[in-house]
């Protein structure tokens, strides 16, 4: 697609590209700065901070690209990937984040090291590593090098080197401050951009289709796209929907749970909270926001079904760009394009520290226990670099995926349906054992990559479970955590269970003793805040 980008457009876009680096160096980088400054903060964020970092530390350019491009040839079931994680936050900010706060962890590991053994740990760790370099740092420099191609004719590589080099850099000298006080900025202008090209497809239905209303427009998509979040289990060829409430529902928590609860590159920022209340708040908080990428990210792709089917035809991935094509003047262009890069930005920045933090607390700290605190930092520095070299180097290869969106949700089954496993069993299950948990996770691993062997289109052109067998990707979760659980349970029992006194403020008493603990405390609550989020998803699925 040929994008004429206005001299106004690119300064607006390249000066944003410098002033983001330079706010991010000037607030997060200290000469002399520790590991917690640098991996944690200082461990000082209040709860609407941490909140607007989760969002931004999620979405980006294969958010933004993805979601409409399946708001176009799916419809709104696609959002069920948005507000499913609503519920997936308010068990972070129950269940979860009490035990990794009141342990002060750094990092996720440190966790199932204390709940089951070093070794699980370590595998954790290297599993972590791997996610954050495979799927957040790899797979979004290459949406983000496919959008620079459009606008500017930048060829793939010199794309990736611009994106990396930018991002690497403040966020390797200033750390997770640098991180979470530049999202700030880029949420405001990701938010904008995406609101206002909402609003400009809207308006272009009304004067060039006639649709006012979401009825109208629901009306006008269907029976081509589903124009309601639960779509139903088959398609009108008797084949199983990728998106139906019923892959949504057995699928979704599995991978929700790992991402949202258990990954270091989200969770780090409720282990940076000032206090457990912060930490808690600022998880439900963040589910709040998760509601507004439905409306402002799916719905135009929806949109430009109605709009614009003849030029987008059989391509979806154009959507976004179509949309942009005409519906934005110059100047606004240029805005968008930054808040698409301010979106990838902020994904490959979280991951980039959340790598730091492991490579230094899981690997250095355990081998050299003594290790000054400034040679921590410079090797969690160094391992950043080395991690983005590895990515950019692996994101050349994001052309050979027929759907990233997708690609990116069936990487994580090769481990998710085990580390949601052990996670859930850890917290509420005295009797899990280190063999099992070890034993799980092996074994997820093991069935897991022959899965994406034959089901991701790396060593071959077809997809054999998705396409030959139909069985699409968020059913085969469900069977990898039914098989999880089984081995899971039958190890536990099998091996002796953990000593009472080594379970100490790692395990829930019972299975509700999260809602009981303290006195509410106001609209500020987490138990507050989660029965009004809660109540609001109820009732946006009741009427979407």
């Amino acid at each position: 697609m040929d994008t004429t980008v206005s001299t106004l457009d690119t300064v607006i876009i390249v000066g944003y590209l410098l002033g983001i680096t330079a706010l991010g160096i000037f607030v997060g980088f200290r000469k002399n700065t520790t590991t917690s400054q640098l991996f944690l903060a200082g461990r000082s964020l209040s709860w609407p901070v941490i909140g607007i970092s989760l969002f931004c530390a999620n979405i980006s350019s294969i958010h933004l690209v993805g979601l409409a491009a399946d708001g176009y040839r799916v419809g709104m079931p696609v959002g069920n990937f948005e507000w499913g994680a609503a519920f997936c936050l308010i068990i972070l900010g129950l269940v979860f984040a009490p035990f990794y706060f009141r342990s002060k962890l750094r990092t996720l590991p440190e966790y199932v090291e204390k709940r089951y053994s070093p070794a699980t740990r370590t595998i954790l760790g290297i599993v972590f590593i791997l996610s954050a370099l495979l799927v957040h740092i790899g797979i979004s420099l290459y949406a983000g090098a496919s959008l620079m191609n459009i606008f500017f004719g930048l060829d793939t590589t010199t794309a990736i080197i611009i994106i990396a080099g930018v991002t690497a850099i403040y966020t390797v000298l200033g750390g997770l401050k640098a991180v979470m006080i530049t999202n700030l900025v880029q949420v405001v202008i990701l938010l904008t951009g995406a609101c206002m090209l909402t609003y400009l497809a809207w308006q272009a239905l009304g004067t060039e289709k006639g649709i006012t209303t979401y009825a109208e427009l629901k009306e006008a998509v269907s029976p081509d796209i589903s124009p309601t979040v639960l779509q139903g289990v088959r398609d009108s060829e008797g084949r199983l929907n990728d998106f139906s409430w019923l892959a949504v529902l057995v699928g979704y928590p599995i991978l929700g749970i790992w991402y949202w609860c258990t990954d270091q590159t989200i969770v780090q920022n409720v282990l940076a909270a000032k206090s457990e209340k912060d930490g808690r708040a600022g998880a439900i908080f963040g589910g709040f926001l998760k509601i507004l990428p439905v409306f402002v990210m799916v719905l135009p792709g929806m949109m430009a079904y109605a709009l614009y089917r003849d030029q987008i035809g059989e391509d979806n991935d154009s959507t976004l760009m179509v949309l942009m094509n005409n519906l934005l003047q110059p100047g606004f262009l240029g805005i968008f394009v930054a808040g698409l890069l301010a979106a990838l930005m902020s994904t490959v920045a979280a991951a980039l520290n959340s790598v730091a933090t492991l490579a230094s607390s899981d690997v250095l700290k355990r081998l050299r226990p003594d290790m000054p605190e400034q040679t921590l930092v410079r090797f969690g520095r160094i391992c950043s670099v080395v991690v983005i070299l590895l990515a950019m180097a692996w994101s050349t290869q994001g052309g050979r995926f027929g759907s990233i969106f997708e690609a990116i949700n069936k990487i994580p089954m090769m481990f998710a349906p085990a580390i949601t496993m052990i996670f859930l069993g850890g917290v509420f299950w005295k009797r899990g054992t280190k063999q099992a948990a070890i034993t799980t996770l092996l074994a997820n691993m093991g069935v897991g990559v022959i899965y994406l062997l034959v089901d991701i289109p790396i060593i071959t052109s077809e997809q054999l479970i998705a396409d030959k067998l139909g069985i699409p990707f968020m059913l085969v979760g469900g069977l990898f955590f039914v098989m999880c659980f089984v081995i899971y349970v039958a190890v536990s029992l099998a091996t002796p269970a953990p000593a009472p006194a080594s379970l100490k403020n790692l395990v829930w008493e019972h299975p509700l003793a999260f809602l009981r603990e303290g006195r509410i405390s106001g609209i500020t609550d987490p138990r507050v805040m989660a029965l009004i989020l809660l109540a609001l998803m109820i009732y946006l699925y009741t009427v979407m």
